[in-house]
């Protein structure tokens, strides 16, 4: 939802490496610039179903220490200086956050709306994408002066300015559009007052003028990408409980799927599980899958880069770049290609407990579902009625379009 809902494609940041370390703890940590078509593949037995949850995570925390880690390195943008991002924060220690946000009787849902929306402002608009990437793509920082409060995993609409005419003829002003929360509920200023979204600029590509049609670009999100700081945006929500990061089990395996801009509720996750000094202590395992078209198109990964650096046990992140990876059969290497290769651990980890977000183009959904219903098979278990399980006890959650 980074584009609102009629955007499209993946985009992301200018910045990958591999971090390639030994089985031995003791041996000094070796970094080598690598082609991304380098396996980043676990050891088979990483997951081993043992109908223990302490023993299942342990296993992933040892694959982990093994396993090769793509990691970031930064690149800046054509058009930017050689300076950290403004997002950018270091996780070697917590950071302390407001008070006051912890405790909701219930989770805030639309407290403002259409015909009554909050005025925000815009604090900062930053290309977080290289110069290759396929689009662009903004982190852009609202002051909400904590007005319109939200749990991660939930999402904003941004009315774009301006009216169009509906099919009556009358003048209206534009419906919302709605973007997954790139922050968590502290915002990246840990006060509560502001809030992040991460959007790609949706452009069309007209194939007779061989140009790009402004009468056809997406509205809200060139808003938004264009905005400068000061400027006014009307703001709707919070909506949506499908993505809520379920903090039931502080120890629980979280496995995170996203394709381009789906990256934002996960990002508002690993801030909460890794960042923040919050009564939600997390002890389990955070596995980020991430589909872009190539490695100019990474989002985040230099926040990314800090979570393996400081948590190594306790993060991994595994990529499918479709224009610079083959999968198995020769072809472009799409998220849920990158998945199959990890198909019976990831199937392991889910009859275990852990829990499984989706978030990004709904063209990767046929695939993810084909993977796991192939292992079910294999294992003479019915995938249908195990996802139905898998609703009902909260560890299946998807969001896409």
């Amino acid at each position: 939802r980074g584009h609102g809902r009629s955007g499209g494609g993946e985009a992301g940041r200018a910045k990958e490496t591999i971090r390639k370390s030994g089985s031995d703890s003791k041996n000094k940590k070796e970094k080598a610039t690598m082609q991304f078509a380098t396996k980043n593949q676990m050891k088979p037995k990483a997951f081993v179903s043992g109908g223990v949850r302490a023993q299942t995570l342990r296993q992933a925390r040892r694959a982990q220490r093994k396993a090769p880690q793509l990691q970031a390195r930064q690149i800046c943008c054509a058009a930017e200086a050689k300076t950290a991002p403004t997002y950018m924060a270091t996780y070697s220690e917590k950071k302390a956050v407001a008070t006051g946000l912890e405790e909701y009787e219930k989770v805030p849902m639309n407290t403002f709306t259409p015909k009554k929306p909050l005025e925000a402002e815009i604090v900062s608009v930053e290309r977080i994408v290289g110069p290759e990437a396929t689009g662009e793509t903004c982190h852009i920082v609202i002051k909400t002066d904590g007005n319109i409060p939200f749990i991660e995993g939930q999402s904003y609409g941004i009315i774009p300015p301006g009216t169009k005419v509906n099919n009556a003829g009358k003048e209206k002003p534009h419906a919302p559009r709605l973007y997954s929360i790139a922050s968590s509920r502290y915002g990246d200023s840990y006060d509560g007052k502001t809030t992040s979204l991460c959007v790609r600029r949706a452009t069309y590509w007209c194939p007779e003028k061989q140009a790009e049609d402004p009468a056809k670009k997406g509205i809200c999100s060139n808003f938004l990408c264009d905005a400068k700081a000061g400027d006014k945006v009307m703001m709707t929500g919070p909506v949506g409980a499908s993505m809520i990061l379920n903090e039931e089990d502080p120890n629980a395996v979280h496995i995170m799927v996203a394709t381009g801009t789906g990256i934002a509720p996960y990002r508002s996750y690993w801030r909460r599980m890794f960042l923040e000094d919050t009564p939600f202590k997390f002890t389990g395992l955070a596995w980020l899958f991430m589909g872009v078209a190539n490695s100019d198109a990474t989002l985040y990964d230099d926040e990314l880069n800090e979570i393996l650096e400081n948590y190594p046990d306790q993060f991994r992140v595994d990529y499918a770049l479709s224009r610079e990876q083959k999968n198995k059969d020769g072809g472009k290497m799409y998220i849920q290609d990158k998945m199959e290769e990890y198909a019976d651990q990831l199937f392991d980890l889910l009859e275990n407990g852990a829990i499984m977000y989706v978030c990004g183009l709904k063209g990767m959904m046929p695939g993810i579902n084909g993977m796991l219903e192939k292992v079910a098979t294999s294992k003479g278990k019915d995938w249908s009625e195990m996802q139905k399980d898998l609703k009902k006890k909260g560890q299946w959650h998807v969001e896409v379009y």
